[in-house]
Order: structure tokens, then C-alpha cells, then sequence
């Protein structure tokens, strides 16, 4: 007998999305967490009189309930649906271009984008609309031959799919548009999944540019952390357990299998079988021994790179939206239409209006999210954590502020009255994500997200009898692909259990 059929490494989205699907079925469960609350980068965190959001600006898959999306399906499935109240936005994101002060807001829907952009782009009106019907006809080829395995998949039956899939998206792009910020505009959802148009499969774009699209941006009310709290309980409820301040020190293997689990805290905890939410690079080379590890693995591992993270500044202001300059409550700010350059000040330790930078207002999805009369909001800068690694110890808060400020320079240029009204400011390097998440160079996307490293080239299989991964390191970033991986991983399981 085993203490537990199952032990969860990590109580990220998909730690807590396979523990929740796992107990649902009568799997008897234990989630160990190293932090003392559920989530990962689902979180939240207060200081003075605003309680911040982590990392989530806007969760697609949702839908209505007329038409639910894959991910309110699969909050039914794990009994949490009822507990979490969903707050829809109003556009998908705005793109504000600097050396233009031009400001150009997508609407969330197909039909409404195109005809908005063909009235501000004339000359590329039927290539807007011949793009557009690429991107839905490619979108939903991932989910036939990808996501559902149809059995009759071929060249004929999805012809777009087919020719399109590995392509880059910088590619298509210039394949059908010539003006520059037209390109931009319609690209500009790169940043939520970490690389560049000229690197970035453009069947990931169209996916996600559809999703959004079809099942809308939403938000959750509470914030991410609201989710998170409501699939822990459902564990609870189901007869799982949870323990916070306990992370995993080892994996413990037997004849080439898994045995179970050594805690922090000494604690050797038997299952036979394991789910890592924790990193492939902690997985494999801290939470096990060498000899365990096979060959494949290591191979697969050293053809990949790990993600960037962030410079982040979270915001807490003593004014309402508009008063601090908010209008979109999603806004991606775009100095330089040159995405290279974007990439390479990616790897820079500065802050300037080059790099890729978002910034979202919550209050305006939901004017409760913050006490009365005020906002917040979190901008975020992408950043590799490499030259952060090299700053000394002694001269990091500096740096650190000097960023902070150099960010609030950037901001200044979009939202010119937003010095005015700040409250609170908390600031987060790479570093910061490094000693919370405990992920390598504190990355929430995973591996960089190259074509090469698809998941259609690398398969969730970790060719350790009883150990599974789960999350953004064996799949696409993001919330709905995290929590969908998650379940996969749980069914996984049961299907193993009553073979």
C-alpha cells in the first residue's frame, strides 16, 4: 500500500487543475506546494490598500453560457464553475504606436475587427479580409488534427492547416499586408506567447487570435487568486489534501520507477505516481539523480532555452481610470514597429520604448477591483533574467530602481498624467519571479516557444514509469493551455489506474 495514489508537485494552474480532476474520480490525492498560497503566478499579493494581481491580464476559452468555451466545460468538469464569477471585456487589446500617438483598439470579434481595420487601412482591404478567413481556417485546423486527432486529417481536408502550420508569422504576415503598423497591429499578440513574429509558428497566433475572438477576453472577479482559491478548495472538498510551506527535495525512484516523494522537510511520502507542475530543468536535474534520468530527456533538454521573464511594476493609484489616463483596460505599447529590436532589448537590462511592454487596468473590467475612488494596473516589460544574474548583490536595488524609473519614463510617454496619481508602486525583476515561482530565470512561459520546440515535435512524455509533467514546460504558455494540461495529464492517470 501507498500513502497516496498520486502526489502533485506544485500548486500552479495545472497542478491544481490535475489534483482537482484526479479527486473528482475518487484518486486519493496530495498537492505539495513550497509557498504558502495556491496559484503560482496565479496569484495576487497586497501592499497599502490594493491587493495586485500577479500575472493575469485577460484568460480566453471561457465563453458564455450559450455557447461555453473549452475552459468553462472544464471548470464543471472539476466542479469549480459555480464558485468563480467571470467579468468580460470589451475589446481585445489597444495598440498604442509612440512615434504616431496613434491609438488603434481591436474589437472582440472577427467580422467587427476586419471591418475596423479596413477603414483605417483602405489599400489593404482585401488582403485584411483574405487574412482574417487564413487565420480562422488555420485556427481551427490545430484544433481538428491537434486538439481532437481527427482520424481523417490529410493535405485535402485542411489544406490551410497544412501549408501554414510551420510557418513563421512574420511570414504571413508580409505575404499578405505592406504596411508596417498594419503588421504590427495584427501581430501584437506575440508578447503572451514569448517570441517574436519572425520565430513564432503562426498556427500559435491564429489559435489564439481566434480564441479570443470566438469565446472573448475575460477576467476573473477577485483576480486570478480568486481561481486558484477555488480549485484548492474543490481538492479539498473532493477529500485531497494540500501542504503549503512544503515543497519536494527528491523524487524517489526504484528499479527505474517512481516510489514517491522526500519533502523539504524530510518526509518520505510513497504514491505511485507523480505529476510535476515544477519546471522539466527541476524536475530532472534537482528532484532527481542522474542515473534515473533517460537519455531521451536529456537530449530533448539540451535543444531547448528557457523563456524570458519580466520587469513588472505594479501600480496602485489614488485616482479612477481616466483621471490617470486608462481607457482600454488591455493596452500594448509599441515604441518601434521593429519587432528584432524588440527581441534583442528583450535580453537588455534597461527599460526603454523599444522593448515590448503591456500595461492593464483591471478597474475598468471591474470597478470594484480596488477601493473606491482609485485603480491599479501592471505593466510589464518582457525580459530574459540573464543580465540580471550578473548584477552584484550589493548594487540590485539600485538597479532595480533605476529600471523602475526608466519604466515610469516609458509609461510617461503613453500616459502622461500617470506620475501624478500613484499610491503604491511594487517592483519585480526577474529575479523577484525567480524566488516566488522557483522556476529557472523565473520564466512563466516555459521553454522559448520556437517553432522547432513545438508540441507537435515534443510530446508530454517523460518516459519515466509513474512520473508525468504538467504545465507551460510541456505545452504552450498561458492560462487556458496550463489549466487544459493540467486535465490531460489527470485523464492520463486514470486511464493508467484502470488499465
Amino acid at each position: 500500500m501507498t500513502d497516496y495514489d498520486v502526489i502533485v508537485i506544485g500548486a500552479g494552474n495545472a497542478g491544481l487543475t490535475s489534483a482537482a480532476y484526479l479527486t473528482q474520480k475518487g484518486v486519493k490525492v496530495l498537492v505539495l506546494e513550497r509557498h504558502n498560497v495556491p496559484g503560482g503566478s496565479a496569484t495576487s499579493f497586497c501592499r497599502g490598500r490594493f491587493e495586485f494581481e500577479v500575472s493575469l491580464h485577460q484568460i480566453c476559452g471561457i465563453g458564455t453560457e450559450k455557447a461555453p468555451g473549452p475552459l468553462r466545460n472544464l471548470f464543471e468538469r472539476i466542479g469549480v464553475l459555480d464558485k468563480l464569477e467571470f467579468l468580460e471585456m470589451n475589446d481585445l487589446y489597444n495598440f498604442l504606436y509612440l512615434p504616431e500617438k496613434r491609438s488603434i483598439t481591436l474589437p472582440p470579434d472577427i467580422g467587427e475587427i476586419a471591418a475596423l481595420l479596413q477603414g483605417l487601412f483602405p489599400k489593404e482591404k482585401e488582403a485584411i479580409k483574405a487574412y482574417l478567413e487564413l487565420v480562422t481556417k488555420v485556427a481551427y485546423g490545430v484544433i481538428s488534427v491537434q486538439y481532437l486527432q481527427d482520424p481523417d486529417a490529410s493535405k485535402d481536408k485542411y489544406p490551410e492547416y497544412f501549408k501554414y502550420a510551420l510557418k513563421n508569422t512574420q511570414e504571413v504576415l508580409d505575404r499578405f499586408f505592406k504596411d508596417p503598423i498594419l503588421k504590427s497591429v495584427l501581430g501584437a499578440y506575440w508578447g503572451y506567447l514569448g517570441v517574436p513574429p519572425d520565430r513564432l509558428g503562426f498556427s500559435d497566433l491564429a489559435l489564439m487570435f481566434r480564441a479570443y475572438c470566438d469565446f472573448k477576453p475575460q477576467h476573473f472577479k477577485g483576480g486570478s487568486q480568486a481561481l486558484s482559491n477555488a480549485i484548492a478548495d474543490a481538492i479539498l472538498e473532493n477529500g485531497g489534501s494540500i501542504r503549503y510551506n512544503c515543497g519536494a527535495e527528491k523524487i524517489i525512484m526504484k528499479n527505474g520507477a517512481v516510489q514517491g516523494v522526500m519533502t523539504q522537510t524530510g518526509d518520505e511520502i510513497t504514491s505511485r505516481f507523480v505529476i510535476s507542475n515544477s519546471s522539466k530543468i527541476s524536475t530532472y536535474y534537482e528532484l532527481m539523480d542522474p542515473e534515473d534520468v533517460p537519455e531521451p530527456i536529456k537530449a530533448e533538454l539540451r535543444q531547448t532555452t528557457v523563456a524570458m521573464s519580466s520587469f513588472v511594476l505594479y501600480l496602485g493609484f489614488n485616482a479612477e481610470p481616466r483621471d490617470v489616463g486608462f481607457i482600454e483596460s488591455t493596452n500594448f505599447m509599441v515604441g518601434s514597429i521593429d519587432n528584432e529590436m524588440a527581441y534583442k532589448r528583450m535580453k537588455a537590462l534597461d527599460i526603454n520604448e523599444n522593448d515590448f511592454a503591456a500595461i492593464s487596468c483591471y478597474d475598468l473590467i471591474d470597478p470594484q477591483f480596488s477601493p473606491p475612488a482609485t485603480c491599479q494596473a501592471m505593466a510589464l516589460a518582457l525580459k530574459y533574467a540573464d543580465p540580471w544574474l550578473k548584477v552584484p548583490p550589493a548594487q540590485y536595488a539600485d538597479t532595480k530602481y533605476q529600471c523602475a524609473e526608466s519604466f515610469l519614463n516609458v509609461l510617461d510617454n503613453f500616459f502622461p498624467n500617470i506620475r501624478n496619481h500613484i499610491e503604491e508602486i511594487e517592483i519585480a525583476t526577474p529575479l523577484t519571479f525567480m524566488r516566488y515561482l522557483g522556476t529557472p530565470g523565473g520564466t512563466f512561459y516555459g521553454f522559448d516557444n520556437f517553432i522547432k520546440d513545438s508540441e507537435m515535435f515534443l510530446p508530454n512524455d517523460s518516459k519515466v514509469p509513474g512520473l508525468y509533467n504538467a504545465g507551460c514546460w510541456v505545452g504552450m504558455p498561458g492560462y487556458q493551455p496550463t489549466l487544459e494540461s493540467g486535465v490531460r495529464t489527470a485523464k492520463s492517470i486514470v486511464k493508467e489506474l484502470n488499465a
